[in-house]
Parts: structure tokens; sequence; C-alpha cells
């Protein structure tokens, strides 16, 4: 029998063709937010249809809000602010950790209780970062040990604004921060150091609130007035650069490959991995550059010219690129010379500790690795490792697809215990994989 939870890379020619990746994942749960708690009708396309999205859909819809699939289009027709109902039952936001986050800020706000959990891997992630500025606001909340799910949080009568400096950089706690300050008396100011992706405050502007971002010496101040009436909009979701990394990667390590990216959203704030890239000597031609819905948008063709050199990526870098270290960590390994990414604290924190597997998985498949606080070393020879290695995923997604992709370069194939997370960002992606001529197989057993 086959068992489609296990897949298995092996080495593969050259990739050709163009696609297009799926929606971006952390516009697609904006948008279904805010247009949720907007007046009127919101109508996205693009939008990724992954597990975790999903999720922030259902979660929507217990709130009150209609959403429907028309074609290609999803269409919301918000209940307005402060209109939402209390959920009947538990929210379960399944492998989401920024459905999870970003909704108890939203939620944490308003006069409801409201009860979250998810699975395994989400009841194992911290939710002390948005615990305490929503505490600070008036909200009261019941979790397990650790400030982890399954969480109950119920919001004050109102929500008072606050100003908060964030303590790490974090663009969930900071999207948290500012849903919250729209239930809040007042203006509501969070202070960030370290620039994160603002797709948050990018949308918020787009749909009527009124948010000023102000420069200072030590960074941003964003600030939120609260009770602003939010209008339904037309949203163009772009292609997500976290997913894009993958074809990438892979055709960057298949020799002769000539691929396509379309469509790929090239936010400042999170193309750290092109920047990256270039800088190891990748072949990234950025094309018909562009603007759509207030995101700038590019086409890439990537092009496998041989191996890269190792290359030393500074921490100031990992917020734009936090989710992208994985793939990147797979070419690295194929590179000439060795690779230091500094500052991986937070990959510690993920899906799982990313941090941890990526140098597990390495080392089986035959890379020398070195983790030396939060630095991650790779050691490349300037061709592929043996492989021959069956990863353990730790229902990670990005981890299944990285190891996927470096087994399409390696001598022996790469197999991976569990590839059924990769739905929850990446729904298709064996199949448009093969499509380049990428061999992915499942594995019997």
């Amino acid at each position: 029998m086959t068992d489609l939870s296990k897949l298995r890379a092996c080495q593969s020619g050259p990739l050709t063709g163009r696609i297009v990746p799926p929606g971006d994942k952390s516009i697609s749960h904006r948008s279904i937010m805010l247009g949720g708690i907007a007046q009127g009708r919101t109508i996205v396309r693009g939008l990724l249809e992954g597990e975790d999205v999903l999720a922030t859909v259902a979660a929507l819809r217990s709130l009150g809000a209609t959403i429907v699939k028309q074609g290609d289009a999803w269409i919301i027709d918000g209940v307005g602010l402060e209109n939402l109902r209390e959920a009947s039952d538990v929210l379960d936001m399944g492998n989401s950790g920024t459905s999870t986050r970003l909704l108890i800020g939203l939620l944490g706000a308003r006069p409801m209780t409201s009860f979250f959990t998810g699975d395994a891997s989400l009841r194992g992630r911290p939710m002390r970062r948005v615990i305490d500025p929503l505490s600070l606001m008036g909200a009261s909340f019941s979790t397990r040990e650790g400030g982890r799910l399954p969480l109950a949080v119920r919001g004050p009568t109102e929500a008072q604004a606050i100003t908060y400096e964030l303590p790490v950089a974090s663009a969930q706690v900071k999207s948290a921060v500012l849903l919250a300050g729209l239930s809040a008396l007042g203006e509501t100011r969070v202070i960030e150091r370290v620039p994160t992706r603002d797709h948050s405050e990018r949308m918020l502007r787009a749909f009527g609130a009124d948010l000023r971002v102000e420069k200072i010496p030590e960074g941003e101040v964003i600030s939120v007035v609260g009770h602003p009436v939010l209008r339904g909009q037309t949203i163009e979701v772009p292609a997500d650069i976290s997913s894009a990394a993958f074809p990438m990667a892979a055709s960057l390590l298949c020799e002769g490959s000539n691929v396509m990216l379309a469509n790929v959203g090239m936010n400042e704030r999170r193309a750290g991995i092109v920047e990256s890239l270039l800088e190891m000597g990748a072949s990234i031609e950025k094309t018909n550059e562009r603007d759509i819905c207030g995101e700038p948008v590019a086409d890439l063709i990537v092009r496998g010219t041989g191996p890269l050199r190792g290359a030393v990526i500074p921490a100031s870098r990992a917020p734009s690129m936090i989710d992208e270290y994985p793939a990147l960590a797979m070419v690295a390994a194929c590179a000439v010379g060795t690779s230091r990414f500094c500052g991986l604290s937070e990959l510690r924190v993920k899906e799982s500790d990313r941090l941890a597997l990526v140098a597990d998985g390495l080392t089986a498949s035959g890379v020398r690795v070195e983790v030396e606080g939060d630095d991650l070393i790779i050691h490349g020879t300037g061709r592929p490792p043996a492989g021959g290695a069956t990863i353990a995923t730790a229902l990670d997604h990005r981890i299944a697809m990285s190891f996927l992709v470096l087994g399409l370069a390696t001598d022996e194939p790469i197999a991976v215990d569990d590839a059924r997370p990769i739905a929850t960002s990446f729904p298709g992606f064996t199949d448009l994989m093969r499509s380049l001529g990428a061999k992915i197989d499942e594995i019997c057993v």
C-alpha cells in the first residue's frame, strides 16, 4: 500500500518552467480577519487555501462573518468590529501560530470570552508574548503552564490604549497589539526597534484605520486610533516569497535549471532570502516589477549556474527572512565554503525547534554542521552531500519541504517521515515541483 504521508526526493536534472507559488500566507490571514470585522463586502483573490488560512476562515465565520468562495474569489461580508459575536465553541486554530496570536489580539480587547486550542505543535508554542501586552490592556487569561494553549481570554468592557515596546522582533506580536488597539479607548502605540513585516500596517490603512508610522532614532512608533469604521476592500494577494523559497532553492541546486516564479511579493521587509542568495552568487533576475494593492511584486527568473559560495548572514536580516532559513540552509549545504547564519533564536520557537531540526537533518545527510548559541554554521564542499537519510520533520511543513528540495540534488534520495503538514502552507507543493521536473515520489510501505 502507499502511505501518502511519506515522500522521497531523488536526484533530478535541470528544472524548467513557469509557476505561480501559492498566495502569501501573512496577507491571506490579515485579509480574512480585516474583511470579517469591516463593514460591507471584501473580495479577496489569490488567497492561500492552505490549512492555516482555512483555520482563520473558520474562526471568522464562527464570530459572525459570512465567508464564501465564488470561482477564484473569496467573498467576505463583514459584521463590523462592534458586532463581533462570541463564538459558541472553542476556536481550533490547527497549526497556525499567526491566526492564534492575531486573533488573541483582536478578541482579547472585546467584551467577550474566547477559547483557543490547536494541534500538538501549536499547543507547545509560547503565547506569553501576546498575553503580556493584552493583559496591560485589560484582558484576563487562563492558560496551561508557560502561557500555552489551550487558552481562554476574557476581554474588558473597554480596552485601554497602551504604549508597548516589543521585547522581540515579531510582526505577530506587533499585529496583535495593533488589532487590540482597534477596540481601545484612545491611541495605542507600538515601539519597534527592529523592522518586521508591515503587512498589518499596510492593510489596516487600506481598510480605513487611522494608523501612523513615526520614525524615531530607536526605530519606529506605530500608532492606531481605537474604534475606527473599517470598510470592505478588494484585495489581490501576491505569491508568498516564503513558499517561493523552495522552488527557488531547488532551481539553484539543480544545475542548468531555468525557472520563472511569477507574481512574487517583494516587500522589502520580507525579501531577505533574495538578498542573501544574491550575496552567495545566485542568478536571480527580477522582472516586471509592479505594485499590487500596496505591495511590491515581481517575477523572478532563477537559473542554476553551479555551486554558490558560503556567506555570513547577519542577525539583523533575520526578521526579513526568518521562515526562509531552512531553505537557505539547503543551498548553503551545497555551496563552496562555510556559511554562518547569525541570531536564529526565533527558529527555536516556530512550529518546531527548526534550528535543531535543520542541523540534525543536514548532519544525517552528510553535511558538517555546528550550532554555536543561536548561530548555525554549515560547511559546504561545493557539491551536494551524500543524502540517503530519512528526516524527522516534527510536524513542521518547512522542514519537510526543505529536505525534499535537498534530496533533488544529493547522491542518494532523501525521505521525510511525514509530508502531511506541507498542506498547512503550500497545498499542491509536490505536483508543482513535479511540473518543473523534480523527482518526488510517495514511499510504498
